[in-house]
C-alpha cells in the first residue's frame, strides 16, 4: 500500500465516523412551534446537507480506492512519473503530475 492509498483510506474512515455521528443526531426532526425551535430545525437541515456532502465525498474516495487496484494509480498519464502524494491527497482523481499540469495550462494560455 502506498502513502496515497493510506491517506485515502484514513480519510474514508474519518468520513464514515462523521456520517455515523451526524446520522445519530438526525433521528428525529425537531418540532417547530410558533416562535420555538427555529434554530434546532435550521441545525437539523444543515446536518442533513452535511451528511449528503460527506457521503458524496466518501463515495468519491471509494471510487478512487477501487481504481488503485485496477490501474496504475498515482502515475502521471503523460510523463509516467509518480504523482506527488500531496497532490493526490488534494486531488485524488488527478491523472497528471504538477509539471504536466503546468505545461497543459501554459499551452492553453498561448
Amino acid at each position: 500500500m502506498n502513502d496515497t492509498t493510506a491517506i485515502l483510506q484514513q480519510e474514508l474512515k474519518d468520513l464514515r465516523s462523521q456520517i455515523i455521528v451526524l446520522e445519530r443526531t438526525l433521528g428525529e426532526k425537531p418540532d417547530c412551534g410558533l416562535g420555538q425551535g427555529a434554530p434546532a430545525v435550521t441545525q437539523w437541515e444543515l446536518d442533513q446537507a452535511m451528511v449528503k456532502q460527506l457521503k458524496e465525498r466518501a463515495a468519491g474516495i471509494e471510487r478512487m480506492l477501487s481504481k488503485t487496484t485496477q490501474e496504475p494509480y498515482g502515475i502521471c498519464e503523460q510523463c509516467g512519473k509518480k504523482i506527488h502524494p500531496d497532490r493526490l491527497a488534494i486531488l485524488p482523481g488527478t491523472r497528471i503530475c504538477v509539471q504536466c499540469a503546468r505545461i497543459e495550462q501554459h499551452e492553453r494560455e498561448h
